[in-house]
């Protein structure tokens, strides 16, 4: 009996809270729909927000209201967990408001609104690509902002999804025994992500790749691949002297003075 009740006293209360909104929707005076989404807003009540919101942009278009109606319609949408929409609307906002004290604001979130959409490592980076190169853009346009700062942390958040990507691509070719596919990712991984946390271990892939991309090479060009292992050897010692890799760098070095003797 008594979940029965609770089920009804909240049906009651949906019932109520439904016939608010349909009243504050059919209500001609602006200023009562603003007021009331404004409620809705400071209670974290999004969807109503939003709701009543779109319903006045027709009302007060070129009126003073329209910017700040707008302004609080991109957040409705980043709030409520709509990041393509936030993008969109924040981004609307700037381009309409560019002398608003809320325009940087507003394209910083635009750019921001799409950090928390970008997908996992190992999905497709385009996205993320995409939100760097706005995050830059906002960087670029208004580098004395105070949101420069989050920007920044953020561009070096998805920099470390994209830096994990790049490097689990580099060995998966190698898993694969793609290996001259792997010697030049793992080499352009080093280019990339120069002040990676990997990239002693990407070096010394790329130096694990090319051993077993000479190993399989036809003999009219063993000679060379040979010769740049043995240099990319001497490289990574000379970088890494005291490397956890060492010992098994220190194997195709061997494998390269022997080849050398009997070629």
């Amino acid at each position: 009996m008594k979940i029965n009740s609770v089920l009804i006293v909240l049906a009651v209360l949906l019932s109520a809270s439904c016939s608010n909104l349909s009243k504050v929707l059919k209500n001609p005076d602006v200023d009562t729909r603003y007021n009331a989404a404004m409620q809705y807003y400071e209670e974290e009540d999004y969807a109503k927000a939003g709701i009543v919101l779109e319903n006045l942009i027709p009302d007060i278009i070129g009126k003073p209201e329209a910017e700040k109606v707008q302004y609080y319609f991109a957040y409705c949408h980043y709030h409520s967990g709509q990041f393509d929409l936030a993008n969109y609307y924040f981004k609307s906002f700037h381009d309409t408001y560019q002398r608003s004290a809320f325009a940087k604001e507003a394209l910083f979130m635009s750019a921001y609104s799409l950090v928390a959409s970008t997908p996992i490592y190992n999905l497709d980076q385009s996205n993320t690509e995409m939100t760097l190169s706005s995050l830059q853009d906002f960087i670029n346009r208004y580098p004395e902002s105070q949101y420069v700062a989050q920007a920044e942390a953020a561009i070096k958040e998805l920099r470390a999804k994209l830096e994990i990507k790049a490097f689990e691509i580099a060995k998966q070719y190698q898993k694969l025994r793609r290996y001259e596919a792997a010697v030049i990712a793992f080499d352009n991984f080093r280019k990339n992500f120069p002040d990676s946390y990997l990239k002693e271990e990407a070096i010394f892939r790329r130096l694990e790749s090319q051993y077993e991309y000479a190993k399989l090479s036809y003999y009219t060009v063993k000679a060379e691949r040979i010769e740049e292992l043995a240099q990319m050897y001497i490289k990574f010692i000379d970088k890494y002297p005291n490397s956890e890799f060492r010992k098994k760098a220190e194997t195709f070095y061997k494998y390269t003075q022997k080849e050398t003797a009997g070629l």
